[in-house]
């Protein structure tokens, strides 16, 4: 049927098929246009978390915003005038943009205890650093002291201090979010109706063309804070820092990578195929098969609406490698052929190229496929789009170089086989010769390679943090650093408590000094009339845990900035003579308290109507001793210690969370993923060679490199996270390819003589070189990226260099040895 459809269609009408096929890319390549990059914090959440709804119900109810955390290092004194009057001009400034709510600074923050006033003076007039008469000395101390300020708005050393931007809460994004979501839930329990199909592609429309609207808003916010603090560099040095920040960053990191890391990739790339292969033809044919894989896959990502994501970046890139490596495959089997048969006709040669290398391609593919298959079982969407993406592209790869690969050569002249330069291909004959002469060293090293691995493997961790992200000499890595050490912490953490239904209707105890009976039930009459009163839910008991847990996350190194109710309890206890507030003090307090100033001070932490408290945490993202999990599960345990569960429940909420369910649902999906992902591909093994030998040995030497990627990353210390978690899927893919295509060949010249050795040194010095190529190729290409600003490109590209080289060497070296040692294949009389 191949044979049919090469020698009636491909080679009988190349031009036609080449011009219609390149036509249909370019035209189905204006999709381009369509395809987006997304790096907000929605693309690294799990679609089924329970955290991420609950997350989302606790900034509804607790009417929390974004923030953006700009640090301001002036020149001089943080409290001098020309310091207060750069603050005020940005403050003001800043809270005229668009997407901004308000702006908390140096310039408005209440002064409370400068000097220290009775609580009725405080709430019928706050006062500033706007006012005249203030004493610089009462509010440095106030800054540096208060339980409000200190480490968040301003540094132990006072020389930096945080704005903090306050953005706004975009109430359609999360009504379109919560009507896609309850569709979208619905459809998991039963089939919906015509018309709830309908609003489901509706409010998808809907939601996708707000969405991105607002991130132009957001990347145009950002532009204009940045553009704004340009203007006073002379005077102050700024960093500005948060998660928004970090997503529209990444997202520039991203594109920059994409275009000047890909045609530098290119360039690269045409650089040693000119060394190799020293033909024209065999330089411009894979990238014409490159670029066209790419424009195809690209386009169909923008047709049907996918997006890049930081975890998808890179899929250009590992289509690259895969293409690479089928095109190599066909240049050396042509190349050979040419060399054996140097008066055969140029369709004849072509014709006997794309049919013998059909089979092993195809089921390298195949193999491939299953490789990346295991990213398809993750519950976090772009890991699965990944997975799609990699299946699509590669499928595509594979289509496109079976078409233009014949087509184009039957447009050309046939020209003399290259004379290889020794130089160039004496790695595949000196791995034969290893091979060869070898007794023990080769198991030896393979064992302590497994021990290294497995040693290794067992000191991964599984960590994601934000400032890791960059490299330590970018502004943005410096500045995170700054907000994380200085000024509170970077990744947001919220302990909510809720407290039990005995709790909420407690009153506070009151004991009173009249002497007469009468006066007493009198008061009492009273107090039982207004028990259910707002002001009256501060109970002792609830301030004694409110206490005891703000205390206790005070004390956790790896947390910076702690805010609760207790850091107003602390603020009370200074303004009320040193002595703490009690039940009855903060009920008088709250009823005097205007609403605009409840909405600043406990809305934020106290919902009375759920009966909640919450806790806002930052986390110091740049402890290197942290770890993020097991942080998490101490908080958790520690806490239902300290309170007792009849009295309270814990739950832990927000980014920290939902970024760490994520990490750890993918790094779980993909152990137990390998496990059935080489099941697979030993079927196909199996399959293919249909011998369980040779299965065994196609699986072991496959396991090796993997295991040596995960021992160099346990030993180095490079953390399993959102880009590194898929290497094991990335190696597998790689590997299986390279072993197909060997042992494949090696089959094929056992045939001819059936002998072991003669027919490995053949395959070795044949399909060797191909291998052997198209590492070079890719090593030396893939080294461009680690010239990028993105951390998690850097390892991507070095990770993948290393699975390259690890897998020729086990394909060129331990592949033979084991075909020599335990034999499978049947000799041919």
């Amino acid at each position: 049927m191949l044979h049919k459809f090469y020698q009636k269609l491909i080679l009988k009408y190349p031009l036609s098929v080449l011009l219609i096929l390149i036509s249909s890319i370019l035209i189905f390549g204006m999709n381009v246009e369509k395809l987006e990059i997304d790096a907000s914090a929605e693309t690294l959440l799990l679609n089924d978390d329970k955290d991420l709804a609950f997350s989302r119900a606790v900034a509804k109810r607790f009417q929390t915003n974004d923030v953006l955390i700009l640090a301001y290092k002036p020149k001089h004194d943080l409290l001098s005038p020309e310091s207060l009057q750069t603050l005020t001009h940005i403050s003001d400034t800043l809270e005229k943009l668009p997407n901004v709510e308000s702006v908390d600074s140096l310039i408005n923050a209440p002064l409370f205890f400068s000097p220290i006033r009775d609580m009725d003076d405080l709430i019928n007039e706050t006062r500033t650093l706007k006012n005249s008469d203030i004493n610089l000395s009462l509010v440095k101390q106030e800054f540096l002291t208060s339980p409000l300020y200190k480490d968040r708005l301003v540094n132990k050393d006072f020389t930096i201090s945080s704005i903090i931007i306050h953005l706004y809460q975009d109430p359609e994004y999360f009504t379109l979010l919560e009507k896609r979501n309850l569709l979208l839930d619905k459809q998991k329990i039963s089939s919906l109706t015509k018309e709830e199909k309908q609003a489901l592609s509706n409010v998808t429309v809907a939601f996708k063309k707000h969405r991105d609207e607002q991130r132009i808003l957001d990347n145009k916010n950002i532009k204009e804070i940045r553009s704004l603090i340009s203007k006073y560099q002379d005077d102050a040095t700024f960093f500005l820092g948060g998660v928004q920040m970090i997503s529209n960053d990444i997202v520039g990191f991203v594109k920059n990578d994409l275009f000047l890391y890909g045609s530098t990739l290119i360039l690269l790339i045409i650089l040693v195929l000119g060394l190799v292969f020293r033909k024209p033809r065999w330089v411009m044919l894979p990238i014409l098969i490159c670029t066209l894989s790419v424009i195809a896959i690209t386009s169909s990502l923008g047709f049907f609406g996918w997006e890049i994501t930081v975890i998808s970046s890179n899929f250009i890139a590992l289509q690259l490698i895969i293409t690479i490596s089928i095109v190599l495959h066909l240049i050396v089997r042509y190349e050979e052929l040419l060399s054996l048969y140097p008066r055969a006709s140029s369709k004849r040669l072509i014709l006997l190229t794309m049919l013998t290398k059909a089979t092993p391609t195809f089921f390298a593919i195949l193999t491939t496929i299953a490789g990346f298959s295991s990213l398809l079982y993750s519950h976090i969407h772009p890991v699965i789009n990944l997975g799609w993406m990699m299946s699509a592209g590669i499928t595509m790869s594979l289509i496109i170089a079976f078409i233009v690969f014949p087509t184009v050569l039957m447009l050309l002249k046939k020209t003399p086989p290259i004379k290889q330069k020794r130089s160039m291909s004496f790695i595949p004959s000196l791995t034969a010769r290893i091979v060869l002469h070898d007794k023990k060293a080769i198991y030896i090293i393979s064992i302590l390679t497994i021990v290294f691995s497995v040693t290794g493997a067992s000191q991964l961790i599984v960590e994601n943090s934000f400032i890791n992200y960059f490299k330590k000499d970018t502004d943005i890595y410096k500045g995170m650093k700054i907000i994380d050490q200085e000024l509170g912490g970077t990744t947001p953490l919220d302990i909510i408590l809720t407290l039990s239904d005995k709790n909420s209707t407690s009153s506070p105890i009151i004991e009173t000094q009249e002497d007469t009976e009468e006066e007493s039930d009198s008061f009492e009459n009273e107090f039982n009339t207004v028990e259910n009163q707002d002001q009256y839910w501060f109970t002792d008991e609830k301030i004694k845990i409110i206490k005891k847990v703000h205390d206790y996350l005070t004390h956790l190194v790896q947390i910076g900035e702690v805010q609760s109710f207790a850091t107003l309890l602390d603020t009370g206890k200074v303004l009320n003579e040193n002595k703490d507030l009690d039940s009855i003090d903060l009920a008088l307090v709250y009823q005097k308290l205007p609403q605009k100033y409840r909405d600043v001070i406990l809305t934020p932490y106290v919902n009375i109507d759920n009966n909640q408290l919450r806790f806002t945490t930052r986390i110091v993202d740049s402890n290197e001793a942290l770890r993020r999990d097991a942080l998490l599960k101490k908080i958790k345990d520690d806490l239902i210690h300290i309170i007792d569960p009849n009295v309270a429940t814990v739950q832990l909420s927000n980014l920290m969370v939902l970024y760490n369910n994520m990490l750890q649902s993918l790094f779980h999906s993909q152990i137990t993923m390998i496990g059935l992902v080489l099941l697979i591909v030993s079927i196909m093994f199996f399959v293919l060679f249909r011998d369980f030998k040779l299965t065994l040995i196609a699986l072991t030497v496959n396991v090796i490199p993997i295991g040596m990627v995960f021992g160099f990353m346990g030993w180095l210390h490079i953390p399993l996270d959102i880009m590194t978690i898929t290497i094991a899927a990335i190696a597998m893919g790689i590997g299986i390819d390279d072993t197909v295509h060997y042992i494949h060949r090696f089959k094929v010249e056992f045939a001819k003589d059936n002998r072991y050795y003669f027919s490995m040194h053949r395959t070795n010095n044949s399909i060797g070189n191909a291998l052997y190529f198209t590492t070079l190729v890719i090593v030396i290409g893939f080294s461009i990226l680690t010239l990028s600003n993105l951390i998690p490109t850097i390892y991507f590209g070095l990770l993948t260099m290393l699975v390259m080289i690890a897998a020729l060497t086990s394909d060129l070296i331990l592949l033979p040895k084991l075909l020599l040692l335990f034999k499978p294949f049947k000799r041919i009389k």
